[in-house]
């Protein structure tokens, strides 16, 4: 006996009904409106024919993924609240339809089983899963700005007790041995075994009652003391910002727990609802999809070009940006690097190298011996042969033109033709070093950010004569480091830099209108930013800031920059003295140095960053406008990845259009 659907057909076979559910034409299972349908009908099909049936498995026909969840495109349309809701009415509808069917069902789990996935099995009589580094287990929603909507949040605390609250505040997904332990699954099948096999002997142990499954009724006596602590702890995780996930989440918890399980539903329901319609929820799928678009750079090269092998770099200088690139290299790629640098570089160079590999080694994140790696680097202070083979030439010599200049004719006269060549200059013009390079359509910017083997944005910068085929090859490279890209055109500040700096400008004028450091910092740490700009300066180095400000960008620095750098004071990392005592509190000695109003202003913390919000929109405007990029995702990437703009935001431009900002100054939205 057979019943076809397009997602959910099922077979009866010997009283067991396997359901293979597969979303057409998707890589991997999610809640689309079609198989939400499907599955509805599917279950009003398998009620029918329950008197014929003994028992129900559920198993994906993808090899690699049993179901992903919801689509997140479908619960946050910004015009379509009311689909938001019919998909969660949906979920319970049938899933509570499917848990007291009163046959026993099960979840044959093979590869990813996450979110809206999980939670079709967590209603499910009994859980089993394949042995298999793809399979991942877990209910990772509130990393994207939600909490799970499909009983996630009532039945998994029923099955495992309190330890489900933090799995579902921190988003954990888990392996299968550990998704056993903690009572998430029942069984774990070994990779080699047929899974189907498995489940039918699974189901008919449940069926014979040959098996007795682990289940707890957990005392929730504690209840209010154990929500009180998550709260406080997730307050300290965020710095004290409420995101609308986690509070809510936390109260869909406290309150269903203490109802039955239906009424629990409505309450989870109506808590969904709530942070679907909220601005950070919209900001932070915004961010899940830039972070998707850009984990694979490889898919934004050309479509049919064949990038340029590269089996050897060299990198030129072996200061704090030469040593963070080697180490991304080595550890990523495994390919020799020649570094030239002055002799008494190179011995702290390589020491500075040895010791941040040892300590990715000691953590387990590294492949390969730190000898081995190191053993790749070629220390070099003359034009010697080893750069006869390169294939790729990064430079990061200091941020001086002239200096730039002399190296760039003197390395076009030792490397191949067609070898790359890269600057990984944070604001000098690609176009302008380009006139000092030989065949310069094989030049661009490569801007890294530090440290390098922590911070995940590159940008990749097209000069008026780069080719197409080497910003392909950088993309490459890119992919071949695991660096988030973002592509521009030659910019004064390319796309972060542009932002940052009228970031400063307005934040030094706010200071000197005479409102204190903190006040300005907390403004922004509160909006999200992991430090406020006045830190970021300090932590940057101050003369850093002057040095971009006065020869990168041609402009005055702000007075309290040149006041502070004249006195000394570059930053308490690099000369022990900034805006900044060692504890974290302003230094009382710098004050002296701002030249504040008399009579300041007293800003609202709204007032604050409406005004420091304002010049990441206004830049990213003109940068679409001047087609520097051509796509505000771009811009976005580029604010979360390079800046720290917050995630629940979903970027600056993004965050214009939530908040109604860009059809106020603009008339239409950037997305």
């Amino acid at each position: 006996m057979e019943q076809k659907t397009s997602i959910f057909p099922y077979q009866i076979e010997d009283g067991l009904a396997v359901v293979t559910f597969d979303v057409k034409g998707e890589a991997v299972n999610t809640w689309t409106d079609e198989a939400l349908i499907d599955f509805g009908e599917t279950i009003r099909s398998l009620e029918k024919e329950k008197d014929v049936i003994k028992g129900i498995i559920f198993i994906s026909g993808k090899p690699s993924n049993f179901h992903a969840g919801a689509n997140l495109k479908t619960i946050t349309d910004p015009n379509d609240s009311e689909g938001t809701d019919k998909v969660i009415s949906r979920l319970h509808r049938d899933f509570f339809r499917m848990e007291n069917l009163g046959i026993p069902t099960l979840a044959a789990i093979n590869g990813a089983c996450m979110g809206g996935g999980y939670e079709l099995a967590l209603a499910m009589t009994a859980r089993m899963a394949t042995d298999s580094p793809r399979t991942l287990i877990g209910l990772p929603e509130c990393n994207v700005g939600l909490f799970p909507g499909g009983g996630g949040t009532q039945r998994l605390p029923r099955l495992i007790g309190y330890q489900a609250i933090e799995l579902i505040l921190k988003g954990k997904t888990l392996p299968p041995a550990k998704a056993l332990e903690l009572g998430m699954i029942d069984r774990v099948v070994p990779e080699k075994d047929d899974l189907l096999v498995r489940a039918k002997e699974f189901v008919l142990e449940l069926i014979e009652g040959k098996v007795q499954l682990k289940r707890t009724r957990h005392d929730f006596s504690d209840l209010d003391s154990i929500i009180d602590l998550a709260r406080q702890t997730v307050l300290k995780a965020t710095r004290g910002r409420e995101l609308p996930s986690h509070t809510l989440v936390l109260k869909s918890i406290h309150e269903g727990l203490k109802a039955p399980l239906e009424e629990a539903l409505a309450i989870e329901r109506k808590y969904f609802l709530d942070v679907a319609n909220t601005p950070e929820a919209k900001g932070s799928i915004n961010t899940f999809f830039l972070k998707t678009y850009t984990d694979k750079p490889a898919g934004m090269i050309s479509k049919g070009f064949e990038p340029k092998p590269l089996k050897k770099i060299a990198m030129l200088g072996f200061g704090t940006m030469g040593r963070g690139i080697i180490i991304d290299i080595l550890r990523r790629m495994q390919v020799p690097v020649v570094v030239k640098d002055l002799p008494e570089a190179i011995g702290p160079g390589q020491e500075f190298i040895r010791k941040v590999l040892q300590g990715m080694a000691d953590k387990g994140r590294l492949k390969g011996s730190v000898d081995s790696l190191c053993d790749l680097i070629k220390p070099v202070s003359e034009w010697t042969d080893d750069f006869k083979d390169v294939d790729l030439v990064i430079e990061a010599v200091f941020e001086d033109p002239a200096l730039k200049a002399e190296v760039y004719k003197e390395l076009c006269n030792t490397v191949r033709d067609d070898c790359l060549i890269a600057s990984n200059t944070s604001s000098i013009p690609v176009t302008e070093l380009a006139k000092n390079v030989t065949k310069p359509g094989r030049f661009c910017g490569a801007h890294f950010f530090s440290p390098v083997w922590m911070m995940q944005l590159l940008e990749v910068i097209r000069g008026e004569e780069t080719v197409e085929d080497t910003i392909n090859n950088l993309l490459n490279f890119c992919a071949a480091v695991k660096k988030r890209p973002v592509v521009c055109n030659d910019y004064p500040g390319f796309v972060v830099n542009a932002m940052l700096f009228p970031y400063f400008v307005k934040t030094y004028e706010i200071l000197e209108s005479g409102v204190p450091i903190e006040k300005i910092d907390e403004a922004m740490t509160g909006f999200g930013f992991p430090v406020g700009p006045i830190r970021l300066t300090d932590e940057v180095g101050i003369d850093v800031i002057h040095f971009v400000f006065t020869k990168s960008l041609g402009q005055r620095a702000p007075q309290t920059i040149e006041n502070v750098v004249k006195a000394g004071r570059l930053g308490r990392k690099k000369s022990g003295k900034g805006f900044f005592l060692e504890d974290g509190s302003v230094d009382p000695e710098v004050l002296p140095l701002i030249p504040a109003k008399a009579k300041p202003k007293d800003y609202t913390v709204n007032e604050l960053r409406d005004m420091l919000f304002l010049p990441f929109v206004e830049v990213g405007k003109e940068l679409l406008e001047k087609g520097i990029v051509t796509d505000p995702r771009s811009i976005d990437t580029g604010a979360i990845w390079g800046i720290g703009f917050p995630a629940d935001k979903g970027g600056p431009m993004k965050w214009a259009d939530l908040t109604g900002l860009s059809r106020k100054l603009y008339g239409s939205d950037f997305y």
